[in-house]
């Protein structure tokens, strides 16, 4: 890695090649800005895994996503070990998570941000790049060793590709994992299996087969009840049968999709496999098999529901399982028993569907004018991609909070609980301490991941690991210009999706108006929103190969 001095001396050109790079013969290259006198704290020399700290006292704010299951407190041992470590301060403007994308929003518009905005999801930050309102990021990464390394070592640049805006540049700095992770799928009551003689459903069909066999048992019931479908109606249950048929639905919709058989972008609300997603779930609530009220029912409704019983279905990942469902279920009924089963396959068959890229950080362009931006970007580039970072923001303090044997296996202390390791114990890491906090600790190589992971979540994780990886979509950024007309047309368009996506489910559009739907959407100009797209692909493609 080389020193400090000579990584500033040719920050400029090469992010500069870079620019040029990603920029068509109409445009004009982006100049990146010279930080050589913006330099105030930060370390002459810093490498990869190398400890930062600040060569003086230094603080920042950071937009701070409010969890409700371990709410901000100002004496957390993270906050005070971070500075110790760091000699860096961060002062966290907290925001409620049910109001973090429109709060986010408001201030990143208004000029009033944070220097630090993470827990930003792409393509999220997209919407502040026109204006200017945040960095394009990639023209600083020569101050992030640890952040290049990773992306070297793991081969990330096709899905760093997928960053990129027209200029060549990305403005989000993404967390970064070793493999695909999978963690979103059903959690199910295998008692009620046992009760039927039923098999762990491994399909979508499974599934049905499944749900109906319990209703004729319990007609009085729905099988199936879900959650997370505020403010995304269907958020988790949507993008999981979507990708089943090799689209995008719920959490995971975006306007274009990439149609691997036919080989070109398709609007995503109006593709075949798309209807296919919707007639599965409209079955599924045509036969009262799932809970019409599953997708705009607040969580806490959806959980009593299922925790008391009256389901047996329901999404989750690793933490829900174990901090919302098992032990309000186990309390309420002592024989229950529940598991979180491998992502239902579909017609696309057995794909892991995924990407090794995780939300990220956004950086204020306020923090150029900041006399400690580079030591900042050293700081972030410790905190979020250096080994040493990434383990203390998830497992915090060595004899403290965990211990390590000589093997790097690590074991919680025993005087702390987290995810279910330690379900007696007295502390726990998020709600006492401040680590495994999901606005720092995400990311990492597999083997950090599945350190905190139960022999349970471990065979979860098997399964999916042995599934082939989908292929990553190609990217197509638009030009600032395409992007402004894109954004007048994206909103009504998924609006209209959105709506027309929930009343086909519950029955209240019947399905054989599917065609009507889709000349309703080239009405909002979907046609011409997807030759942008197109226009935006092929450009790229002939600009990077």
């Amino acid at each position: 890695m080389r020193e400090f001095s000579r990584r500033q001396a040719i920050l400029g050109l090469g992010a500069l090649t870079l620019v040029l790079a990603g920029c068509g013969e109409d445009e004009t290259p982006k100049k990146t800005a010279d930080v050589s006198a913006n330099k105030a704290g930060a370390m002459a020399s810093y490498g990869v895994n190398q400890q930062f700290k600040a060569t003086e006292p230094l603080s920042f704010d950071v937009l701070y996503n409010n969890h409700p299951f371990y709410p901000h407190k100002n004496d957390w041992l993270f906050w005070q070990e971070l500075t110790k470590r760091t000699n860096v301060t961060l002062k966290a403007v907290t925001v409620p998570l049910s109001d973090y994308e429109k709060k986010r929003g408001l201030l990143v518009g208004a000029g009033q941000a944070p220097l630090i905005i993470p827990k930003t999801y792409h393509p999220q930050e997209e919407a502040f790049v026109a204006s200017g309102a945040v960095l394009p990021v990639s023209d600083y990464v020569d101050l992030m060793p640890n952040f290049k390394d990773k992306v070297a070592k793991w081969k990330l640049e096709p899905e760093l590709d997928t960053l990129r805006q027209s200029d060549g540049r990305f403005y989000l700095l993404p967390g970064l994992h070793e493999d695909i992770w999978v963690d979103y799928s059903l959690a199910i009551r295998t008692d009620i299996l046992e009760k039927l003689k039923l098999e762990v459903p491994k399909t979508w069909d499974d599934l049905y087969t499944v749900l109906k066999a319990m209703k004729a048992e319990y007609p009085d019931q729905y099988p199936m009840t879900d959650r997370w479908g505020v403010p995304t109606p269907g958020g988790n249950l949507l993008k999981l049968v979507a990708q089943a048929y090799g689209t995008r639905g719920g959490w995971d919709y975006q306007h274009a999709t990439w149609d691997v058989a036919a080989g070109k972008f398709a609007y995503t609300g109006a593709m075949p496999q798309y209807k296919q997603m919707i007639e599965y779930l409209n079955k599924l609530v045509k036969e009262k098999l799932l809970d019409p009220e599953s997708f705009t029912q607040q969580d806490d409704a959806a959980k009593a529901k299922f925790t008391s019983g009256k389901s047996f279905v329901i999404s989750s990942n690793a933490q829900s399982l174990i901090n919302d469902y098992r032990a309000a279920l186990t309390e309420n009924n002592p024989d229950a028993k529940i598991v979180k089963i491998p992502v239902p396959m579909g017609p696309v068959g057995d794909y892991k569907i995924g990407t090794r890229l995780e939300n990220g950080v956004m950086i204020s362009k306020k923090a150029l004018e900041n006399k400690n931006f580079v030591a900042m970007m050293q700081f972030l580039d410790w905190l979020w991609y250096s080994d040493q970072g990434e383990e203390f923001a998830k497992w915090g303090v060595e004899g403290t909070t965990f211990t390590k044997d000589a093997s790097g296996n690590y074991k919680i202390a025993d005087d702390v609980d987290f995810v279910g390791l330690n379900p007696n114990a007295p502390k726990h890491l998020q709600k006492d301490f401040g680590f495994s906090n999901g606005v720092f600790a995400y990311g990492g190589t597999t083997k950090l991941l599945n350190s905190t992971f139960s022999e349970e979540e471990l065979a979860f994780q098997e399964v999916m690991n042995a599934r082939k990886p989908w292929p990553v979509d190609p990217p197509h950024p638009f030009k600032d210009d395409e992007r402004e007309q894109a954004s007048l047309w994206e909103t009504p368009l998924k609006d209209h999706v959105t709506q027309n996506t929930l009343k086909f489910i519950l029955g209240e559009r019947d399905l054989s108006e599917w065609d009507a739907y889709v000349k309703e959407l080239e009405g909002k100009n979907m046609a011409s929103y997807l030759n942008l797209v197109t226009t935006a692909y092929e450009r790229f493609k002939k600009d990077h190969g």
